[in-house]
């Protein structure tokens, strides 16, 4: 005999269980699984999956006599019910009344002098990694992955979630991978060092104040403020596509 939990749900037309609850509690359910035409189900988070019924015996305890049910339930794929919800359709069949008196109760059949108690369960807390499964439904993982390495990796990810930025933070809110750089002032200076810190070409002086504008706006680089100390300053290097260096220097002088 296995203690479940079944909710009484005067809402509910139909009784159901979840298939994850059968697979997890009754390994072989399936032996008393009957296919059905699917039911047309709907919860509030939306549709609902069916494909047959389950007939499963209900044993209540009673000091002055148990009583014993055999309803069916639909088992539904997608519910993450834990437990059994009994619906209408056998709350009727089995005389099944519910009281919200102070000492909360139900009575079955015509014998309304035998009350059944109803414990009350607090909602269980939910569960953060559920959570960010969830947020990561739309991410793609490699194939060579096992389910437990998959839920390895989302725990990592979980507990080194503020070293990782979304798109609407700026790149330096990143924690935990910052960069160190480590400047050489030894000779022989690498050659493209040795060329002069601003092109001539007004084209491509355009485009490096676009490309350090977009950088700016990306909070990766800021201006000094005017008489503004600061401790170090680096030397900027700059490419784009084509593989052409087009700025190196000390970025304080394209202040404006």
């Amino acid at each position: 005999m296995l203690h479940t939990l079944f909710c009484i749900d005067s809402e509910a037309h139909f009784s159901i269980v979840a298939r994850e609850y059968l697979e997890k509690n009754f390994p072989n359910w399936r032996n008393k699984f009957l296919h059905t035409k699917s039911k047309h189900c709907k919860s509030a988070s939306g549709k609902m999956k069916s494909n047959g019924t389950i007939i499963k015996e209900i044993i209540i305890p009673h000091r002055k006599g148990k009583i014993r049910l055999n309803p069916d339930f639909v088992v539904l794929e997608d519910s993450r019910i834990q437990g059994s919800l009994l619906g209408t359709d056998h709350q009727r069949m089995y005389g099944i009344d519910s009281y919200n008196s102070k000492n909360r109760h139900i009575t079955i059949g015509t014998n309304k002098e035998k009350e059944f108690s109803l414990d009350i369960y607090p909602l269980s807390a939910k569960d953060h990694l559920e959570e960010l499964i969830n947020e990561l439904k739309e991410a793609q993982f490699s194939s060579n992955l096992n389910s437990k390495q998959k839920l390895n990796l989302l725990k990592t990810l979980r507990k080194n979630k503020p070293a990782f930025s979304i798109g609407e933070e700026p790149i330096l809110k990143v924690r935990g991978h910052d960069i160190e750089l480590h400047l050489d002032v030894e000779r022989p200076s690498p050659p493209i060092l040795r060329r002069p810190p601003y092109p001539e070409s007004l084209e491509t002086r355009k485009k490096i104040e676009k490309h350090i504008n977009e950088l700016l706006e990306m909070d990766v680089i800021r201006n000094i403020r005017y008489n503004e100390i600061v401790e170090v300053t680096t030397p900027i290097l700059i490419t784009w596509n084509d593989g052409k260096y087009g700025l190196c220097g000390d970025l304080r002088a394209l202040n404006n």
